[in-house]
């Protein structure tokens, strides 16, 4: 376990991230989240976890572990198509990660959805959590239209509306 990393976590709190995903934030990203998907086959989930718990903690457990975690248990992996993708934002290490179901992995290199994270770094770092988010969607979206474009709007398998944890 790291101190520093400990001591942000143990920072971190539920208001300040609803400070920074305000309600008319997270109906930017659902919105954003919806359109995208009228355009492809794929399912967009975005989560924003304040900070992990103490065991979690304890046993460093990684950014991107976590989002794997999230990934099987909101069921994001569960689409027909396999076509789930997992945007995850864990605040208090100040990172994202994107977790692609086995469909879409097949067909897109790590690191485009690295990229997507960068972008969304950037804005985030930067104090724009409503236009980092929807940037990141709109990318998500972007390599998803590549890669399934198929029957626009259909499905809607997972919720539009962001979770914070």
């Amino acid at each position: 376990m790291k101190i520093l990393r400990l001591l942000r976590h143990l920072a971190t709190t539920r208001w300040s991230t609803r400070r920074h995903f305000t309600p008319q934030v997270r109906q930017a990203i659902g919105q954003a989240v919806r359109e995208c998907e009228s355009r492809h086959e794929g399912e967009i989930r975005f989560v924003v976890e304040t900070a992990l718990d103490l065991p979690e903690l304890w046993h460093d457990l990684p950014p991107r572990q976590r989002a794997l975690q999230l990934f099987g248990l909101l069921g994001v992996w569960d689409t027909e198509h396999n076509n789930g993708v997992l945007i995850y934002v864990l605040m208090a290490d100040r990172v994202v990660e994107i977790v692609a179901d086995r469909g879409i992995a097949a067909r897109i290199a790590p690191a485009e959805w690295q990229a997507v994270c960068r972008q969304m770094e950037h804005h985030y770092r930067e104090g724009r959590f409503s236009e980092g988010s929807v940037v990141g969607v709109l990318g998500v979206g972007a390599l998803l239209g590549r890669h399934f474009p198929g029957s626009p709007g259909g499905g809607q398998e997972l919720p539009d509306q962001p979770v914070l944890l």
